[in-house]
């Protein structure tokens, strides 16, 4: 039998894809005050993996990675995503957004992200959101998964990734020490 105990904080993450660098910002700043500062923040990156966002947001869109520094549970990740999607349509122009925020989290063993879109690989959690099981973590480093998306499948993204989960462990075993 299985004894049930409350999962591990989880290292919040998240994606911001926009033409306007400007506006990213912004969004990053908001972003701190709500769940706190940052402890890893990617440069600007092209994103040219598809063109999914160009009729609602324009071409040459940008991408920053972001890691927060404080640690969350992960039953509260559909919270983050709506609070997020409310984000974007404060930012929004009419019905086109101007800039996307994938939420999600790194757990030892994989990175998770929030969707509003079912699949067979995305189980439900509540309030209309989605667990995107995107990257697991096996022999050192994060793999991609037939269903993974190309851009976070890159050998740019899994170094980023795999920093972040270093950080996060690092962070944990510190937490625990304290704890002790």
């Amino acid at each position: 039998m299985s004894c049930p105990r409350t999962a591990a904080p989880v290292n919040l993450v998240m994606s911001l894809i926009a033409t306007d660098r400007e506006k990213i910002c912004h969004v990053l700043a908001i972003l701190r005050e709500r769940f706190g500062e940052t402890d890893y923040l990617s440069p600007y990156l092209p994103f040219n993996y598809t063109n999914y966002y160009e009729k609602e947001m324009g071409r040459a869109l940008v991408r920053r990675f972001v890691s927060f520094g404080g640690h969350v549970p992960p039953e509260t990740l559909p919270d983050i995503k709506n609070w997020t999607n409310d984000l974007e349509i404060r930012f929004s122009e009419g019905e086109a957004r101007q800039v996307n925020i994938d939420p999600g989290y790194i757990a030892p063993a994989h990175l998770i992200l929030a969707t509003g879109k079912g699949y067979t690989h995305r189980p439900y959690l509540r309030d209309g959101i989605y667990a995107d099981l995107t990257m697991i973590y096996c022999d050192g480093s994060f793999q991609s998964l037939p269903w993974s998306y190309p851009d976070y499948a890159s050998a740019e993204a899994v170094h980023m990734l795999n920093i972040i989960r270093k950080k996060y462990l690092w962070q944990l075993k510190k937490i625990r020490k304290e704890a002790s």
